[in-house]
């Protein structure tokens, strides 16, 4: 009798001190910190740097939006951006993207307008853009599911021989659920095209890291799962990008997913229905506040002659003129139809579907001979 026993490499767990390339104070790092990394180009993180001041300037003005009472929620990601921005710009324009509920500004910076990223938020659609043309799903609210989804997609395009890579973003919380764990399962044992991107801000809602996982760090799931995984200081931008990179290089090539968890922080609160305050202290935000990955950024560039004046102002004002839109798409009012309610449920019409969308027709139509009757 014959033992087949196959050679798996040896798994090397996640270091706990998270991988940068720039410390707080904006300085390039060499040496074990770096996790074999190489610093982008100048040019590049300078780009980064523009698509995190217009995503900020953009997160703070539909928060103010949503106070004045002009969205019903929103779930803003104020210090989260080098994890948002540095990932999601690692993919190309025909890989696929799966966001969360969160993850508003890393579609802003994917290329989708202010008043189609904000109509859920809004209540006037479950989804205000075109899936398939901007390779971007739906923004998730159940947590974890669109994690399995992205898998499911990414054996698909593998089967077909399509060279995709499928991106999801996904909470600290939602590593504990049942289906983060198939999903990240099911592309390890399938090897498909998978990077995930747990952006651990440190609180499931007001539930801390340390109540929902044992774990010395998110990261180190992927060593049982049998893909690498990364811990990276999520508010270093260049470092965020240059391990995304790095993932989906390997995921395109064949290698198949990758985890990787950004250490950052939630500045804001969950939304705009929660108070921080009962769980957390003041003084722990402003310890977060001073590890700002833009100003983290900005001193970099500067050191290096990259970021003028000029450029800033630039900037500064495609910011403006970013926000001033958004405002403007806000204060529109939009003309609802309450049957789009049953469209796009199915793409082959249920009986049963069919009979609620005649009665509610007919109620509505009942309604406005009755307004009409009132007017005369």
């Amino acid at each position: 009798m014959s033992l087949n026993v196959e050679h798996h490499e040896s798994r090397v767990l996640p270091s706990e001190k998270p991988v940068r390339l720039l410390d707080n104070a904006g300085h390039a790092l060499r040496g074990p910190e770096t996790g074999g990394f190489e610093l982008p180009a100048t040019e590049t993180l300078l780009e980064l740097y523009r698509r995190m001041v217009i995503a900020r300037r953009f997160d703070v003005q539909v928060t103010a939006l949503t106070k004045q009472g002009r969205l019903a929620t929103y779930p803003s990601a104020y210090g989260q951006e080098a994890c948002e921005i540095g990932v999601v710009s690692a993919i190309t324009a025909d890989d696929w993207f799966f966001p969360t509920y969160r993850d508003s500004i890393a579609l802003l910076t994917r290329g989708l307008e202010p008043a189609d990223i904000l109509q859920s938020f809004r209540g006037d659609w479950h989804n205000g853009y075109d899936q398939r043309a901007h390779r971007t799903a739906a923004q998730a609210t159940p947590l974890a599911t669109q994690a399995l989804h992205a898998v499911g997609l990414a054996h698909a395009a593998r089967l077909r021989h399509d060279p995709i890579v499928t991106l999801t973003y996904l909470g600290d919380g939602a590593t504990s659920e049942g289906d983060a764990h198939e999903a990240f399962n099911f592309a390890a044992v399938w090897q498909t095209p998978t990077v995930f991107l747990v952006q651990n801000n440190q609180f499931a809602i007001s539930t801390p890291l340390s109540r929902q996982s044992h774990a010395t760090t998110l990261a180190d799931k992927a060593v049982g799962y049998g893909m690498p995984g990364y811990h990276v200081d999520g508010n270093d931008v260049a470092a965020m990008y240059a391990v995304a990179t790095a993932a989906v290089d390997r995921a395109r090539a064949g290698g198949g997913p990758t985890l990787i968890e950004g250490l950052t922080y939630r500045i804001e609160p969950h939304t705009n229905s929660d108070d921080p305050t009962r769980y957390r202290q003041g003084r722990e935000v402003e310890h977060w506040k001073r590890r700002d990955p833009i100003e983290r950024l900005e001193k970099y560039l500067v050191s290096e002659g990259a970021l003028t004046d000029e450029v800033r102002a630039e900037i500064g004002e495609a910011a403006e003129a970013l926000a001033a839109r958004t405002r403007e798409a806000m204060n529109e009012q939009p003309e609802l139809d309450p049957l789009e309610l049953f469209d796009h449920v199915y793409s082959t019409p249920r009986t049963a579907l069919a009979e609620q969308r005649a009665a509610l027709e007919a109620e509505l139509a009942a309604h406005r001979t009755e307004e009409e009757v009132t007017a005369r």
